[in-house]
């Protein structure tokens, strides 16, 4: 089944259930992901529903940043969608894997952080983010040189 029937098929069920919270995010990611759809004017492929996912989370947490230390019960709301959203993302890459990639970049001859980058991010799309990729890959550069 498509990633977008199963987000059809949850908020449905969170609606029978009552469920307000996860109604609530699963309803404005699948609004999201029908937007996306009809700006396309197609339906969607699995990696960009995982697309507005990340978007959806990526929001998320620069809302937690923003209420950090003053509204913890809003950040708390927001930690809890994010958990509720990331159980939709593909399984994560290992650290181990994406320094891999990195190093090979790197032994490739990609000696900035840009051309790193882009050998190593379309690897990965949608199953690991860039700033995580970006984070390593900085640190590999750094032991270059």
């Amino acid at each position: 089944m498509a990633l977008f029937d199963t987000l059809q098929n949850d908020l449905n069920a969170a609606r029978k259930a009552q469920d307000k919270p996860r109604t609530l995010v699963l309803g404005t990611i699948f609004s999201d992901a029908k937007n996306r759809k009809i700006e396309l004017r197609r339906d969607l492929t699995d990696d960009e529903v995982v697309d507005v996912l990340r978007k959806g989370i990526k929001r998320r947490r620069e809302s937690i940043e923003m209420y950090a230390g003053k509204r913890d019960d809003l950040a708390e709301k927001e930690r809890a969608e994010v958990a509720i959203l990331e159980t939709y993302l593909p399984a994560a890459v290992s650290d181990d894997e994406l320094r891999a990639a990195v190093r090979a970049a790197i032994a490739g001859g990609a000696t900035q952080i840009g051309a790193v980058m882009g050998k190593v991010l379309p690897q990965f799309k949608g199953r690991a983010e860039g700033s995580t990729i970006n984070a390593i890959a900085r640190e590999e550069l750094s032991k270059q040189a």
